[in-house]
Order: structure tokens, then sequence, then C-alpha cells
């Protein structure tokens, strides 16, 4: 068994809340996708940055698979600033903000970047805000931990 690999929290801005959101209603009805660049990975003490929202190439209710041209670019434009790709951002538009086993295996392809789920099932609101439920996690050799998030 793993022990919590990461950080046991972070804050996420509005700013970066609300525009994980609306990308994620704009893509309503297939998964949103993109990823928040930060100046570190999050367990090295990184701070998110900003929000990236990139085209979901599976073009799916209930997968997705970022547009490789543009995670390329963006992991390129990372790089280039001394950034990191801080979380890896989709949406689940029928089920929690919880990763589904799909997205454990595909986890493997980003080891020590965070994972921001959005819900838009309305059964997984926020239950304070009524917003779309937003939940953080990080993926270690299968093993799922959550990370508390805060604004």
């Amino acid at each position: 068994m793993v022990t919590h690999p990461g950080p046991a929290s972070t804050i996420l801005s509005q700013a970066i809340r609300d525009a994980i959101v609306e990308h994620a209603r704009r893509d309503y009805p297939n998964e949103a996708c993109g990823v928040i660049l930060g100046s570190a990975f999050a367990a090295d003490g990184g701070q998110p940055l900003r929000f990236v929202p990139t085209r979901n190439e599976a073009a799916s209710p209930s997968r997705f698979a970022i547009d490789a041209n543009e995670m390329y670019r963006l992991t390129d434009e990372a790089e280039k600033n001394g950034q990191e790709i801080w979380a890896i951002v989709h949406s689940h538009t029928h089920s929690a903000a919880k990763p589904s086993p799909t997205d454990i295996r595909l986890a493997a392809w980003w080891p020590g970047t965070l994972y921001v789920l959005v819900s838009l099932d309305d059964a997984h609101a926020d239950p304070v805000l009524g917003e779309p439920g937003i939940r953080e996690w990080q993926i270690v050799a299968g093993e799922v931990f959550e990370v508390a998030l805060s604004a």
C-alpha cells in the first residue's frame, strides 16, 4: 500500500474553479478536459497558476482524451516557462467527481500530477453552493488519494 504521496490539501482559486465549470458546461453533453499549469508539481509545493481548456479528442459523454497536439504544446510551454502540468482536469457528465477505473488506468501517463474532476450531475452538486461538485485526487500506482480542496 502506498502512503499519501503528495499534498493533503491544496488551494484552487475561484477564478480557476469558475473556468473549469464554464468549460465543462460548454462541452456538455461530452466530457470536457484541460490542464492546470502550476509553478511546480503540487507534491513539490507548486501552486496552480491557470486553467487551460483543451479539446476532448474522444468527443464522448463517458470518456476523455486530451488532444495530443494541444498537450504537446502545453507541455512545451510549461517547460519553457519553468512550470509543470499541475493537474489534469476533466468532467463527469452523469457521475460523481471521482476517478473511474479508466481514469485510474490513464493516470499512469502523468505521475506526480493531480487530477481535478468536476461533476455536472445534479445529484453530486456541492451541497452548500448547489454548483457542480469539484474534487481533487492523486493517483499513484493504481491507488487513489483524495486531496482536500479549498478556495
